[in-house]
């Protein structure tokens, strides 16, 4: 029984040892997918800084800024004084991180692909650095059977994803992209689908791959000025989405970060292809 006991004592006291080193825990987030789980997961409280990627949910932006996941600096990172990074693995450059675990910062790097298994991959993973499994797991299963209700029933509609930043730098999505990926989830077929990643936008490219409908996200929108400057871009007119004025608008880190709200923007996307197939 006095066993019994102690060994009830010992398991308490190392959870609850766990627990306050959890809780002592300074994070900084990079990556806005890695940052919209940590909120998902109810762990915001560890956070003390976020890249500028890091923008859902809304009251993520409170955070310290350390700037954009792909132009990192150790500087900025260490004044936030940090003990554990949660990057995603496309988060740059390399040797910031390299300086970090120098600094005796722990550095964890979780995967970044564009599929379900993928997502539910990050998740877990994500739960098991903030001792958050069985939100983990729930959160897992809430996301996989989101995207299976998104409607993948083969449409012969071609989709034409461009990315803008500048409003004079446009590029296009080819294949081994998360547009590419979006585009055959629901369904359709990818008008660049021959080209090798994002390749600059070109008059006689767009008008030879003629799409039915065009994807942007929200921010390339501001980029242009408006949907309406869409039309003006090379060869987009001499399309069939130009002549029909077929476009859809999807969010940014949703989309390209292939994060949680991917389901809700994918079947925004699916009502899009559908019309355009009409």
């Amino acid at each position: 029984m006095k066993l019994a006991k102690l060994f009830a004592y010992l398991t308490a006291s190392i959870t609850l040892f766990s627990t306050n080193l959890i809780a002592q825990e300074r994070i900084v987030s990079i990556g806005g997918d890695v940052t919209e789980i940590i909120y998902a997961l109810n762990a915001e409280q560890q956070l003390v800084g976020r890249d500028s990627t890091s923008v859902i949910p809304e009251r993520a932006k409170s955070l310290p800024d350390v700037g954009y996941m792909r132009q990192l600096n150790t500087e900025g990172i260490l004044a936030l004084k940090p003990n554990k990074i949660i990057a995603t693995q496309v988060a740059q450059p390399a040797v910031v991180f390299e300086q970090l675990k120098a600094a005796g910062v722990t550095v964890e790097q979780v995967p970044f692909k564009y599929s379900v298994e993928s997502v539910v991959e990050k998740i877990t993973r994500i739960g098991e650095l903030l001792n958050k499994q069985p939100e983990a797991a729930t959160l897992s299963e809430k996301f996989t059977n989101e995207m299976k209700m998104v409607d993948s029933s083969p449409r012969n509609v071609k989709v034409l994803f461009i990315l803008t930043r500048s409003g004079h730098n446009q590029m296009v999505a080819g294949a081994d992209t998360v547009a590419d990926s979006a585009i055959k989830l629901v369904g359709a077929k990818n008008a660049m689908g021959n080209a090798a990643r994002f390749v600059p936008i070109s008059q006689e490219g767009v008008i030879a791959a003629n799409p039915d409908l065009i994807v942007l996200t929200s921010l390339g929108v501001d980029s242009l000025g408006s949907v309406d400057k869409l039309w003006e871009l090379p060869g987009i007119a001499h399309t069939t989405a130009g002549k029909k004025k077929q476009v859809v608008v999807v969010d940014d880190i949703a989309f390209l970060a292939f994060g949680l709200t991917i389901p809700q923007e994918l079947h925004k996307m699916r009502q899009a292809v559908e019309k355009a197939s009409q």
